[in-house]
């Protein structure tokens, strides 16, 4: 089920973006209807399309956190979703890297070098070296961004209201900035209407 979850939720984001990179507004409620139709509805429940503006696509201006190698070596996979405003916020590619890059396809196939995290590509899967105990605040720090009970980057809770967070699809008790990026975790972090979070992440192989 992990699998054909996974693979199912992949053509939805593929959709998504197909439906906001279209000229029309027609072509994109095609273009969506059409490739989410044979979905489970609970899967399109959970979809969001990406927020327009910078404020949801971050760039990535933190430091990388040490040390910083020539090879990316193994590494542990997670992933985070970030949702503000009911719109999907871009984890920001090249997290923890060093430039010169060099792109493939839109992923970072070459850097200078490769901190303790890092992300190659705006899917979200962040990358940690084996054997380092690093959270979602140290990610947050090395792409430059704030997250706490109250900002998720560049969005504030409502008075009254905390940036929720999901570990697995359960809710997290702790500050944002506390959850452990371990291997296959599945993150999600949201500000403003409640947004069901994805229980699980179909990582490549060997992640």
């Amino acid at each position: 089920m992990r699998s054909r979850r996974g693979g199912r939720a992949a053509v939805l984001t593929a959709a998504v973006l197909a439906g906001g990179c279209g000229s029309g507004s027609a072509s994109r409620s095609e273009s969506t209807t059409a490739s989410s139709s044979e979905l489970p509805p609970a899967l399109v429940a959970e979809a969001r399309p990406i927020g327009r503006g910078p404020a949801f696509h971050p760039p990535a201006t933190g430091p990388v956190l040490a040390p910083c190698r020539s090879s990316l070596g193994p590494r542990a996979a997670a992933h985070l979703e970030v949702f503000a405003e009911n719109r999907v916020v871009l984890v920001a590619s090249g997290i923890g890297t060093q430039p010169p890059q060099r792109l493939f396809s839109g992923r970072i196939s070459r850097a200078r070098c490769y901190g303790a995290l890092v992300t190659l590509d705006p899917t979200g899967v962040i990358l940690v070296r084996p054997g380092q105990r690093l959270t979602v605040g140290d990610l947050f720090r090395s792409w430059g961004q704030p997250v706490s009970a109250s900002r998720l980057a560049g969005f504030r809770a409502p008075p009254g209201r905390r940036v929720a967070v999901f570990v697995d699809g359960h809710r997290w008790g702790a500050p944002p900035g506390a959850v452990p990026l371990t291997r296959h975790a599945e993150i999600v972090l949201e500000v403003g209407p409640h947004v069901p979070p994805h229980s699980s992440y179909t990582f490549p192989p060997g992640a």
